[in-house]
């Protein structure tokens, strides 16, 4: 009897997770043109971070995920006590303290593990509401979306306070994209909607009244990401234009390997996007949006493949938050989006977020890999 091996993944997924360590590498390699000279040497960094990444994914392969379904509320509260932490004994880099700075190693950025967190923290609170409850009642379901709702603001206001409001919005997402998933009645977002475009409505009606009143009831701080977010909507902005033009000097082909003719801030992680177009112009960045297009179809096919629910739940997560990381990453390179300082899952250079990415990478090769299983145990029979 043929043995049957106990890791299968997909090799697609696998496959696709390499051609994006390739381009990640040779993109930020590029990139160093435009930084520094006490900047050089990302790209070894950047495949540093992909060996220990890959070696994370098999080790989460090696100890399943069920292990990390039933410590997630220990991994929960590890998260958040790292963000309290991150407050008071943080490195401020550029006005925000959102890394522990670490000898020899390097910054890590808590938000990035606390992203895949709650992922599977809501993912483990649907899945028992949905066990304990299958005909809920509307009662039922508020007293549940409270509960979330708590779990979801603690990080969320950490998060906010250092500040980080990018990694706060994917917070948001990705609780939207679970709960939309999980079966509860659609009234709720409606609900939500309307109060969160009322809040929205608010703050902007008060900031276009009157600056001064803004920052006297909101605060400088606040003021500032507000007027960030707003500069997308007039094209204005530095960084924006020069990026711009950057991806339109790259014409059909491109101009190069290392030869991005325009200088433009944080090239190697924000505006990646705008490097590799410079440096291949249309073409290139067309199959690189038709990889990533095939890479989250192929994670959704698994998803629904999958019949553990848990699972399901954690793939909806990890699908929701990584193309709203793409569309906002590659949107506000090309000015349709607000400069929110969101990086390109798996191509922008960053420790923590490829490392939190991998994590989810290890995920889904376990889902695959019970999803795989289970064919072949039935075709067995």
């Amino acid at each position: 009897m043929k043995k049957v091996s106990k890791y299968k993944v997909d090799n697609c997924i696998l496959i696709l997770l390499v051609i994006f360590a390739i381009i990640s590498v040779v993109t930020i390699s590029s990139a160093e043109m435009l930084l520094s000279s006490d900047m050089s040497g990302l790209y070894i960094k950047q495949i540093m971070w992909y060996i220990i990444g890959f070696a994370i994914a098999y080790f989460i392969m090696f100890i399943g995920s069920d292990t990390i379904y039933k410590n997630i509320w220990i991994l929960y509260g590890i998260g958040v006590l790292s963000l309290i932490l991150l407050l008071i004994f943080g490195t401020p880099i550029n006005n925000a303290k959102c890394w522990f700075t670490i000898k020899h190693i390097g910054n890590i950025q808590p938000s990035e593990f606390m992203k895949i967190i709650l992922i599977i923290t809501l993912a483990t609170m649907i899945n028992k509401f949905n066990e304990d409850n299958p005909d809920p009642s509307i009662k039922d379901e508020f007293i549940f979306l409270l509960k979330v709702f708590i779990i979801v603001f603690i990080p969320s206001l950490l998060t906010f306070m250092q500040p980080d409001t990018g990694v706060v919005l994917i917070y948001l997402i990705i609780t939207i994209t679970m709960l939309f998933v999980s079966g509860i009645r659609y009234r709720w977002f409606f609900i939500a909607f309307g109060i969160i475009g009322l809040l929205i409505a608010s703050v902007l009606i008060v900031y276009f009244i009157s600056n001064d009143l803004f920052i006297n009831i909101f605060g400088t701080d606040f003021f500032l990401r507000v007027d960030r977010l707003l500069d997308w909507s007039n094209k204005s902005g530095f960084q924006l234009e020069n990026g711009m033009s950057a991806i339109g000097s790259g014409g059909m082909i491109g101009n190069g390997f290392k030869n991005t003719p325009i200088y433009f801030p944080e090239p190697q992680t924000d505006f990646i996007f705008a490097v590799f177009a410079s440096n291949f112009g249309f073409l290139g960045s067309s199959i690189l949006l038709l990889l990533i297009i095939y890479f989250d179809i192929r994670i959704i096919m698994i998803a629904l493949k999958s019949d553990n629910n848990i699972s399901k739940y954690v793939a909806s997560g990890i699908v929701g938050m990584i193309v709203y990381q793409q569309i906002q990453n590659i949107g506000m390179t090309i000015g349709l989006m607000p400069i929110t300082g969101i990086t390109l899952p798996f191509i922008s250079y960053g420790g923590s977020s490829l490392l939190s990415y991998m994590i989810m990478a290890g995920l889904i090769f376990n889902i695959s890999n019970e999803t795989i299983r289970f064919t072949n145990k039935k075709r067995r029979r």
